[in-house]
């Protein structure tokens, strides 16, 4: 769920980390260091403090292994060189003659190149017209060969013993702190303008998340670059947190002050064809049955052929009361009869549907204005498909003009891999989205919550909660 507009909250942290590493190399102003690099998603609640008290066992590491390697690179050196240097001059004398051990490593290559002079000799007689030429050009060799190797066996005993005590981590700090500056972000955020609106992100909606994450991060002083990561996450969070917590009340406690009133709830819904209304009322009537409540759902959409028998299939699977007229008849008609069917019953729950229609039907748009007028419904609901994107924000906000809409839900939003419809069409009308579609069945459909929103977007997993709790 919402994987592409993940990716890009993920990639506006990396873009970061990567141009202030850069000037920092351009600068000398940057060390690796040991540790845990964490991921992107690593920095939420629990997660966070878990990994925290992790980074710190892992930093104390490496001052131990430090003390390790500094015995163990005396002894491997020492063994090293012997091999080393018995293996290049053996081909001069017998074995025997190399039982001598080696000097302290600070012994210079001219003192080793006295002490085995004899050897030479031996070795370079054989061509005797050319010992004077090839000896010079062999001690330069020597001399080479010996620097070259007391630098290399001495990088390379410190390396293998990182190797085998820690991997590299991947994670650096800053010699001197950096601040970031406007400057580091320009090109970064316009990249997240960008990948916004190419994810059906509405225009406002994404001017308004980066203009928060600048003024979040604007002055921010880095250390490592964890920290970068961490900045940039808590920023993008705390915009999306901004964007999708619209205040308003709940479905569930409006039926209850209703009820206490002596009076049913009475919802009306909206939308253009195709974007599973009628199959959301089936679901919201079921998810109000095993929650002790009695719906009754109003078949106000006359309009369409086959309208009235779909959402009869509906009610009878779930086992609620309809109440239907014949097609053609005056949807506001069967509306108030709902209402009153309801109240004479005790019922607490009134569900209209209401034909689909285009913003731009003028005679359509008068229609449900008109229900409206007659049934007076406590809530004006917007059911909008998910995967549509910018065009479901469109669309919500000419109902919006037309019939001032009280929330929002969205279909098929487990499927919903940009999030533009969910970031966006509460902030751009200003209502809150009230219950989100997660699939096919009746029991898919679950309450909307921007906290449980926010974990969708900002974890690693991916998983979902159960749509079904409470």
């Amino acid at each position: 769920m919402f994987e592409s507009l993940k990716k890009k909250f993920s990639r506006t942290s990396d873009k970061l980390e990567e141009e202030l590493i850069e000037e920092a190399q351009e600068e000398n102003n940057l060390e690796e260091e040991s540790g845990k690099k964490f991921s992107f998603f690593s920095f939420g609640g629990k997660d966070k403090k878990e990994e925290n008290d992790s980074e710190s066992d892992v930093a104390e590491i490496p001052q131990e292994v430090e003390s390790i390697q500094e015995t163990d690179n005396s002894d491997d050196e020492t063994s090293d060189d012997k091999d080393e240097k018995s293996g290049f001059w053996s081909f001069g004398k017998k074995s025997s003659d190399n039982k001598e051990e080696p000097q302290e490593e600070e012994e210079s290559a001219e003192e080793i190149q006295e002490e085995e002079e004899p050897k030479k000799s031996h070795f370079w007689s054989r061509n005797k017209e050319e010992d004077t030429e090839e000896s010079e050009e062999a001690d330069e060799k020597t001399e080479e060969k010996k620097s070259r190797f007391w630098s290399r066996n001495k990088d390379n005993d410190s390396s293998e013993e990182n190797d085998e005590d820690e991997e590299p981590s991947g994670m650096f700090s800053f010699i001197t702190a950096k601040t970031i500056s406007e400057k580091h972000l320009e090109d970064i955020l316009w990249e997240l303008e960008m990948g916004l609106l190419e994810g059906d992100v509405a225009m406002e909606v994404a001017s308004a998340v980066v203009d928060s994450v600048k003024d979040d991060l604007v002055g921010r002083k880095i250390k490592r670059s964890n920290d970068i990561t961490e900045y940039t996450y808590n920023a993008l969070r705390n915009a999306v947190a901004e964007i999708i917590d619209i205040p308003g009340k709940s479905m569930t406690e409006m039926i209850e002050a209703k009820k206490a009133q002596g009076e049913p709830l009475v919802v009306m819904f909206v939308g253009i064809n195709g974007t599973g209304k009628t199959t959301t009322i089936g679901k919201l009537a079921n998810y109000y049955l095993k929650k002790g409540y009695t719906p009754v759902i109003a078949a106000a959409d006359t309009f369409r052929a086959g309208a009235i028998e779909q959402v009869n299939y509906h009610a009878d699977k779930v086992g609620v009361k309809l109440i239907k007229h014949q097609k053609g008849s005056d949807p506001a008609a069967v509306a108030f009869d709902a209402v009153e069917h309801a109240k004479a019953q005790g019922k607490e729950l009134v569900l209209i549907d209401t034909a689909g229609r285009m913003q731009t039907n003028t005679n359509l748009m008068d229609e449900m204005k008109k229900i409206k007028r007659v049934a007076k419904p406590d809530l004006v609901v917007f059911v909008g498909d998910a995967l549509t994107g910018n065009d479901a924000t469109q669309q919500a906000s000419k109902f919006n003009e037309a019939i001032d809409l009280d929330g929002v839900i969205l279909t098929k939003a487990d499927a919903d891999s940009k999030g533009g419809a969910s970031l966006s069409i509460g902030y751009v009308i200003k209502k809150p989205i009230l219950f989100l579609g997660m699939g096919q069945g009746y029991d898919d459909i679950k309450e909307y919550d921007a906290d449980w929103m926010l974990n969708q977007l900002f974890s690693e997993s991916g998983e979902e909660v159960n749509i079904n709790e409470a």
